[in-house]
């Protein structure tokens, strides 16, 4: 018995949520993905702006790729949020709040096909750089569940940018070496 009654007082000095992380720990954690789930719905509401307003000979294959991508932007805002709500925090939900705290910014619909794409893989690098902000916090707290669902998040999103990269290249363009010495 005492050393469980030791045991709880110990969590007490400390302050650890429900989950067994600390508060404070937790908190900034918190914070990075608020920042993320800002970039996230700009970027998401870029991708619906351009899904809209596609012109030209590419409109057919643009127009459905940016709807696949808004469409899984959305479940990964939701998800991200959900997180937040786990870490037993509430997510910001304002978009005032957004655009206040966003690195990804709003964009004129009137742009050229490959402008959008460019625009798209900045934002993306950006939104790369939030996920690995994100990752060291939460490994900083010892909170696996955040680094496991960001991390797959990563990997998704360089491939995505990957992709978008190769659209925009010529196809007389070569790739580097194949292999590396």
């Amino acid at each position: 018995m005492f050393s469980n009654l030791s045991l709880y007082y110990n969590l007490k000095k400390i302050k650890m949520s429900y989950l067994h992380m600390k508060d404070a720990d937790i908190k900034i954690v918190v914070e990075e993905l608020n920042k993320l789930l800002a970039d996230y719905q700009l970027y998401y509401q870029k991708l619906r702006n351009f899904h809209w307003n596609i012109i030209g000979k590419n409109f057919f294959d643009l127009h459905v790729q940016f709807e696949e991508m808004y469409d899984d932007a959305k479940l990964k805002i939701d998800e991200i949020a959900e997180r937040v709500i786990t870490l037993n925090y509430h997510p910001l939900s304002n978009l005032s709040d957004y655009l206040e705290i966003s690195e990804v910014k709003e964009s004129n619909p009137l742009k050229k096909d490959t402008e959008m794409v460019s625009m798209l893989m900045e934002d993306q690098l950006t939104i790369i750089g939030q996920f690995r902000k994100v990752i060291k916090k939460a490994n900083e707290a010892e909170d696996e569940g955040t680094i496991d669902l960001i991390g797959a998040y990563l990997r998704e999103m360089e491939k995505s940018h990957w992709m978008l990269n190769s659209w925009l290249k010529k196809s007389s363009q070569k790739p580097n070496e194949t292999f590396v010495k």
